[in-house]
């Protein structure tokens, strides 16, 4: 008997009790519905959380600091600074593709009657090629001239000077334009809150020199305003040494260590670095390896595995809920399929007297239960894509009401899933039929024709 027939006898069979049935594929609709949701919701929240590690920064950069900030860990009393030494040992190591030293100035930005303390990074041009700006442009990675990109949020740091009140206590954002207005940087913090006054030796202490330091470009903090460069300040690393060279001079730069004698070191100590690798896969590996260097090593990775266990056990608890309905439909398919045996025992004897294949009658058994697992799971996909689309209108309402920001899917449904549950439907179609298939095969030809 060719297939073809075989599919046509099974559908026919099938149209016979159309309300059981009915009733038979809509336990897989549910199932099959079901068990897709569970897990949507499981993928959602764990591609919504790792879209939020990723917004604190990349999932390949490795984040360094000095043991001088923690105290070493090693065992040593002495401090293991990050310097250029530093920066070159990490650039050799397997799987980095570069590192970026940071250094941290806290200067004095003003303009007309407001001024900021202004947390000043110096960074590579490679760092600030990863910031995402709404105005302006990266320097030039040739730059001569010092220029500052501003977080989008730096503005609410500026107060008015005379009345001391600034945003965190108005409310209202500050009279500040960063982008088109004169900015100016007083980098020698101690000489702008002495100034007026006498040093130690009677002499008066002049007003330190300001210096006008031009905007490249303005952070784009996206949809929340607050994203991972808000509130910084940044500038090219270089051009900011020598600044502060130029400067200090010889003298002692603030932040900067200084030896046993109170000099300074003559070589710039970096408050932390930033090392890129090439791939997700080894960064566990490099950071292993810094730490093992005596530094402090921290990556979002590590969130990010901590997160995913955590994720993948909520899918598994999820995914089981929704296989439970699906199994009870597999049960109604077996009792389907053992009702049409008993309705049908005559005719099952008929074709094995007339000399009938008994794989053939097996076959049919299956494919009657397969095509009911295939129905309903092409309904049951449908139905879930639908509860899927309603959970997360729902969801970006409600978190629009109490954040005033649209976020992510909490339902995501990816093709996979969708290909993974009709395949899973019709096998478990097909194997809640297999009993029944095997019990018809196995009926005697006449105790079959003889049966009413």
């Amino acid at each position: 008997m060719k297939f073809t027939d075989l599919l046509d006898l099974s559908i026919n069979n099938l149209k016979r009790r159309r309300l059981r049935t009915f009733l038979t594929v809509l336990g897989v609709v549910i199932g099959t519905a079901s068990i897709v949701v569970m897990l949507s919701l499981g993928i959602g929240q764990s591609e919504s959380n790792k879209e939020m590690i990723e917004s604190y920064g990349s999932l390949t950069t490795i984040t360094v600091y000095s043991n001088a900030m923690y105290g070493p860990q090693d065992g040593s009393t002495d401090p293991l600074y990050l310097t250029d030494d530093s920066i070159e040992s990490f650039k050799h190591l397997r799987h980095v593709t570069g590192a970026s030293p940071i250094l941290r100035y806290t200067a004095i930005a003003k303009q007309g009657v407001y001024e900021a303390y202004l947390s000043l990074q110096g960074v590579s041009h490679e760092y600030m090629e990863n910031i995402p700006l709404s105005e302006g442009r990266v320097p030039p990675e040739d730059a001569a001239e010092l220029s500052i990109i501003y977080g989008n949020q730096a503005i609410n740091d500026f107060q008015n000077s005379k009345t001391g009140e600034g945003y965190w206590s108005t409310g209202e954002t500050p009279d500040v334009d960063l982008m088109d207005r004169t900015v100016f940087i007083i980098f020698d913090r101690d000489k702008y809150y002495s100034q007026g006054s006498t040093d130690a030796d009677g002499n008066i202490i002049p007003s330190p020199k300001k210096y006008i330091v031009p905007t490249a470009g303005i952070v784009d903090g996206g949809e929340t305003g607050y994203g991972n460069y808000s509130y910084g300040a940044y500038c090219d690393i270089e051009l900011l040494k020598t600044k502060l060279k130029s400067i200090f001079k010889k003298g002692t730069i603030p932040g900067q260590p200084t030896n046993s004698k109170g000099k300074p070191l003559g070589y710039f100590v970096y408050d932390s670095a930033e090392v890129y690798v090439d791939d997700m896969d080894h960064v566990s590996e490099v950071q292993e390896a810094i730490n093992s260097m005596g530094y402090q090593a921290s990556s979002n990775m590590e969130w990010l595995e901590q997160s995913q266990d955590s994720m993948r056990m909520q899918q598994a608890v999820l995914g089981g809920i929704g296989a439970v309905s699906l199994f009870v439909a597999a049960i109604g398919i077996a009792n389907t399929m053992m009702m049409s045996i008993y309705e049908r025992t005559k005719e099952i004897g008929v074709m094995k007297v007339l000399g009938c294949d008994m794989d053939n009658i097996r076959d049919m058994f299956l494919i009657e239960s397969g095509f009911i697992g295939l129905m309903g799971g092409l309904v049951g996909i449908v139905l879930s894509l639908t509860i899927s689309k309603v959970i997360n209108v729902l969801y970006l309402r409600s978190n629009a009401a109490m954040y005033a920001v649209s976020t992510g899917d909490i339902s995501r449904i990816p093709m996979w899933l969708l290909l993974l549950a009709l395949i899973f439907a019709v096998l478990v179609g097909m194997l809640a039929g297999l009993f029944p298939a095997l019990r018809a095969m196995r009926l005697s030809p006449l105790t079959a024709i003889r049966n009413e």
